[in-house]
């Protein structure tokens, strides 16, 4: 499989519900995450696409055929204080390691310099060690961290920043 056999796109119909369920299924069986964290994903994306705004927001869906593969998001919603943040990054299983996660990092940064946006910000955990070499890899650094119990779980919180200007 290469990722030219997928179609990308923004907002479709039925993808708050189809990323939602891949984050709870990864992260349900990979890190234990309870019910708090699907319901935290699914009502943080339906509050995200109901203000979202082209000019200063961006999300990428990946697509084989009609299966989510992976998606993005840039929220724009604190780009005055704290900087754009970059949300909702996952490649599912069958797509991890052929390119797909460096090309919606990379849309994305490029979306974050075109619209004008200082700095991006992520939050994440200790653990997601492929996820982090992308996010280095395009010049994220590691700017803060410490233990958090969320989710039905205890993780090392982490959060990376990235300048553009």
């Amino acid at each position: 499989m290469k990722t030219s056999e997928l179609t990308y796109s923004g907002y479709y119909p039925g993808v708050i519900g189809e990323l939602t369920r891949l984050h709870a299924v990864y992260y349900h069986q990979h890190w234990g995450f309870d019910l708090s964290f699907e319901t935290q994903v699914g009502g943080d994306l339906a509050e995200f696409f109901g203000r979202f705004e082209d000019r200063t927001d961006h999300f990428q869906a990946a697509r084989e055929q009609k299966k989510l593969a992976g998606a993005i998001a840039i929220d724009g919603a604190l780009r005055q204080t704290e900087g754009a943040r970059l949300r909702w990054f996952i490649v599912d299983e069958p797509w991890r390691g052929r390119g797909l996660g460096r090309r919606l990092i990379r849309d994305a940064v490029e979306f974050c310099r075109r619209a004008g946006h200082d700095r991006v910000f992520l939050w994440t955990f200790a653990g997601l060690d492929p996820a982090r070499r992308l996010y280095e890899a395009h010049g994220f650094q590691l700017t803060e961290k410490h233990r958090v119990s969320q989710w039905g779980s205890t993780v090392d919180e982490q959060r990376f920043d990235l300048t553009l200007v």
